[in-house]
């Protein structure tokens, strides 16, 4: 019989997170794991007859390995261990995506540990391997935040918020007021980091910008993610992380070339692909509303044709249109923010 892999990971993954503190209950072991309580409990006895100390704390609600258990070292192989190096120096160490500098630290143990052989590999590619992202914002700017919301989600506890949406500024309000969030996850998505919880004002799930709180204090209340969530069916088919109404077929039509860089990158998970005899490219995809795709189709100018729905070849034709203006095109003068804002909505 073949071995059951999946079952292996997830008792490996069990034992991880039971050690990387915080309160694991069998509740929140499923919910990390994908599978239901009864199986945590059947691995948790797997667990214990392998010698593993599990053990469950009345206190806490929560289950603990003793401090003196390791699992074996992981052996590592050079690719996997330039991999994990190469992110967490580069990418963390340089704050590429802020918050993750601890990482450099993760990379200087990991290093120690290497076989001799592997390391004289990794010194032979140091420093000729690189990594560059999109510019992010600047760490200082959102760090208690970040600090703050780690530790809420770890707590399963609701925040005091106080929050400058792109709405409110529009509107020349100081803030959307004080209200509370049950945060659920952290993404970092294109160029910072968002929270997205329930929001008891808005009564529904939603995303926040770090960096636009202006107040985030722990309650101290208790609150429990809905069975079933997770980040991946939230965001469903989003273009990136604003997930819309209705759910859309979009079909476009991409000029020669630019036919090969299009075709070359996977821009949503739906997406798909043909070439034509001339040369052109025709990408189609389903999302879940137009508002994030409308800019991204925008910003390719006269290299993308819409070929449907005719709603966002509407907004991008509105869009260019009133960029024309901004130029001193022919359309009647500098386009107002509010005709911009009906073409195409910028995110909270």
């Amino acid at each position: 019989m073949a071995a059951d892999y999946s079952r292996i990971h997830r008792l490996l993954k069990i034992v991880t997170l039971i050690q990387s503190g915080g309160q694991w209950n069998a509740k929140r072991l499923a919910e990390a794991t994908g599978t239901g309580e009864r199986s945590i409990y059947r691995d948790l006895s797997v667990l214990a007859a392998a010698g593993v100390p599990c053990h469950f704390d009345e206190q806490s609600k929560s289950y603990s390995v003793a401090r003196d258990f390791f699992l074996p070292p992981v052996q590592l192989k050079a690719d996997e261990a330039l991999a994990l190096i190469a992110i967490a120096e580069q990418v963390g160490g340089a704050e590429q995506v802020p918050h993750l500098k601890p990482a450099v630290t993760a990379a200087q143990k990991l290093r120690s540990q290497l076989s001799p052989e592997v390391r004289k590999q990794l010194e032979k590619v140091d420093g000729k391997v690189s990594i560059k992202l999109a510019a992010a914002g600047v760490p200082e700017s959102t760090e208690s935040a970040f600090a703050t919301v780690h530790s809420a989600i770890d707590a399963r506890q609701t925040l005091d918020v106080a929050y400058d949406s792109a709405s409110s500024a529009r509107a020349k309000k100081p803030t959307d007021g004080r209200f509370k969030i049950d945060p659920y996850a952290l993404m970092f998505n294109q160029r910072a980091w968002y929270l997205l919880g329930l929001s008891h004002k808005h009564k529904e799930v939603r995303s926040f910008k770090l960096s636009r709180f202006t107040r985030l204090l722990r309650t101290g209340d208790q609150f429990a993610v809905p069975k079933g969530w997770n980040l991946d069916k939230h965001l469903g088919n989003a273009w990136r992380m604003i997930r819309g109404k209705p759910s859309v077929e979009v079909e476009l039509e991409f000029q020669p070339e630019f036919a090969d860089t299009i075709e070359e990158t996977r821009w949503h998970k739906t997406q798909e692909t043909t070439y034509a005899d001339d040369g052109t490219l025709r990408f189609t995809c389903t999302v879940d509303g137009l508002d994030e795709i409308v800019w991204w189709v925008l910003s390719m100018g006269p290299g993308c044709r819409v070929i449907r729905p005719p709603a966002l070849a509407d907004r991008v034709r509105d869009l260019a249109g009133a960029v024309v203006e901004l130029y001193g095109g022919t359309g009647g003068g500098i386009p107002t923010g509010a005709k911009v804002a009906k073409a195409g909505k910028a995110e909270d």
